[in-house]
């Protein structure tokens, strides 16, 4: 297959705000696509590599303006090989190779080939083909049922290696996905609740109420001795917790995949600064001086026992025969199961005590729907919150002269497009924070105007808002009401910020 027919299917698929027809394009590609050539298609389409971090950056990639190729040559599997090259390519001498190679890459491509690579190499690629697009087009492609293809999706937590396993395997492949202990699993996320009473009217009396922490989501493996533990986006951060391994390891248990989240907590008892703790998960050395604590609220797999597809009572009940004793209590998510409103408001109101986010109410009927933000799990703050991508900064005035501080916020496109600017603040910064973004916003830098920067979509900020309200100056027409900063979100990916759609529910709250 020519990357010209990538490149033709992605700019179909950027044409049209249709999911229908999005997945559409993107599975009569795939369905053209040869067996070697279904991960790669399907890992570009969702604007990855495929080959991990690679090094190349838009001061790499700026200066190659030679005239492009007249006719399109460069196939799949070419482009394949050069990325595997810049990904592997080290030591003495690998700027030069690195470099050769992406001269012959650049000087085979035509000038549409040209962008499509530079917006993919960058990061820059946003055609509209969101995940559940691509899943979706899997599932058209290989004639398999949708849910088949995203309980596979679930499991392997690797978006080509499932079409490709949908494309080849069949029904029968996808469903014979199994969860492995030591590879992680997507997260099941919970959506907003718009209140406590309105959760429990919503989910019944059949439910458990739990403490919503103000910490860091991790998924933890054990495998005998073997403890791996996993962020919300599925990296790896094992070597910088050693603590919670050691933790772990103390279980009365062979093998188990827990989940929960961690949060550093001061001689009180109660939260550390968020970015204390967001430190630890920065790089893969473990911080001495701020020790983490877990706190499981789900249980996934036991003893060779698979938990995913068991109502959450069965699960909280396993969890809780793990935990059992006093050594092992404190690791457990504080909540209370079938309370009546009043025990769940004071389940609530406990929490803010604490210094914690508020609580989630959760369905015990419900199994594990992982990756999926659904009814049956709903958070409920006080405080509205909103995790939004940060488009740029300018340069503040009087006693913030010198600093890049009133940042610009953007919440995402439903359908794949640039997220769309909903406000500005620099509400909530500190000195300290104010510095940070200094010095790390020119690094991500894709213009800089004279009044600040504009960024290229990579950093999430969780944002405190009073409400939103509407705007003829904001292309989304909201925009959001006394915003400050809370935190940034390393945790998170731009594809997890909230959607425009979310800011626009406040409107009628």
């Amino acid at each position: 297959m020519l990357l010209a027919e990538v490149v033709a299917a992605s700019a179909q698929v950027a044409a049209t705000r249709s999911r229908t027809a999005k997945a559409a394009a993107i599975a009569d590609l795939l369905r053209r696509a040869g067996a070697e050539e279904v991960q790669p298609v399907t890992a570009w389409l969702s604007g990855d590599t495929g080959q991990g971090r690679l090094g190349v950056g838009w001061r790499t990639l700026a200066p190659r303006t030679g005239a492009p190729a007249a006719e399109p040559s460069l196939t799949v599997d070419a482009v394949v090989v050069a990325l595997t090259e810049l990904a592997t390519t080290s030591g003495p001498g690998s700027t030069a190779r690195r470099d050769a190679v992406l001269t012959g890459l650049f000087s085979a491509a035509t000038e549409e080939e040209h962008r499509f690579l530079v917006a993919l190499l960058t990061g820059e690629l946003r055609q509209g083909a969101l995940e559940g697009v691509v899943l979706d087009a899997v599932a058209a492609a290989a004639d398999v049922p949708s849910g088949s293809v995203r309980r596979a999706f679930m499991l392997s937590g690797r978006l080509p290696e499932t079409a490709a396993t949908a494309l080849s395997g069949g029904t029968a492949a996808l469903d014979a996905a199994r969860l492995q202990v030591g590879r992680p699993v997507r997260p099941m996320l919970a959506g907003p609740g718009s209140s406590l009473d309105g959760a429990l009217a919503d989910l019944g009396s059949d439910v458990t109420v739990e403490f919503k922490l103000d910490g860091a989501r991790i998924q933890v493996h054990r495998d005998g001795d073997d403890v791996r533990v996993w962020t919300r986006t599925l990296r790896e951060i094992t070597d910088g917790v050693p603590e919670l391994v050691t933790l772990v390891r103390s279980l009365p248990c062979r093998s188990a995949v827990l989940d929960g989240e961690t949060l550093a907590l001061d001689d009180d008892g109660r939260p550390r600064a968020f970015q204390d703790r967001m430190s630890r998960f920065g790089s893969d050395a473990a911080d001495e001086g701020v020790l983490l604590s877990p706190f499981f609220f789900d249980l996934l797999h036991l003893d060779g026992r698979d938990l995913l597809d068991e109502p959450l009572r069965v699960r909280l009940d396993a969890l809780a025969e793990l935990l059992a004793g006093d050594a092992h209590a404190p690791l457990r998510m504080p909540g209370v199961r079938r309370p009546d409103p009043g025990q769940a408001a004071r389940v609530l109101d406990d929490a803010l005590a604490g210094g914690h986010e508020g609580v989630v109410v959760k369905a015990l009927d419900a199994p594990y729907a992982a990756g999926r933000r659904g009814r049956a799990w709903q958070k409920v703050k006080p405080v509205h919150t909103l995790d939004l991508v940060v488009l740029g900064a300018e340069w503040g005035y009087g006693r913030r002269t010198g600093s890049l501080s009133n940042i610009h916020l953007g919440a995402r496109d439903a359908d794949g497009g640039e997220p769309v600017m909903v406000g500005k603040t620099f509400k909530g910064m500190t000195d300290e924070l104010l510095a940070w973004q200094t010095a790390t916003f020119p690094e991500l830098a894709r213009e800089r105007p004279d009044w600040g920067v504009l960024l290229r979509p990579e950093l999430v900020v969780e944002i405190a808002v009073d409400g939103a309200q509407r705007s003829t100056r904001y292309p989304g027409g909201v925009a959001l009401r006394f915003a400050r900063v809370l935190r940034y979100r390393p945790d998170k990916t731009p594809a997890e910020a909230d959607t425009i759609d979310v800011v626009r529910a406040l409107l009628a709250s």
